[in-house]
């Protein structure tokens, strides 16, 4: 795996996803991850990371068997399809955060 100068390290990608703003020497990253290619896929990717234990909890809640499948499936599904939906916006975000010029809109 080569690794982007100014890669954050496990734990600063932990804080990046946990939208945390880094440090100025990790700009260069940042910038790759928002603006390359596949960059849709890593939001979500992050995304699904961030809900893995928020839907093992609710894999807990009493119920009968369909309960501990669904509401954790229900929740990651209408999660997913928000991030999706607004994805520009929170690229657009991010990027702002990070102090990085938005890249020109292709029409």
């Amino acid at each position: 795996m080569v690794r982007i100068p100014g890669d954050p390290g496990p734990w600063g990608q932990l804080r990046y996803t946990l939208g945390l703003r880094l440090p100025p020497g990790n700009r260069d990253w940042v910038r790759h991850d928002l603006t390359d290619a596949g960059w849709r896929g890593r939001l979500l990717w992050r995304h699904v990371c961030l809900m893995i234990p928020v839907c093992a909890v609710l894999a807990l809640l009493p119920g009968p068997w369909w309960v501990h499948v669904s509401v954790p499936l229900m929740a990651l599904s209408a999660s997913l399809l928000a991030v999706a939906i607004t994805a520009d916006e929170l690229r657009r975000s991010r990027l702002r955060r990070h102090g990085i010029a938005e890249p020109p809109r292709i029409r």
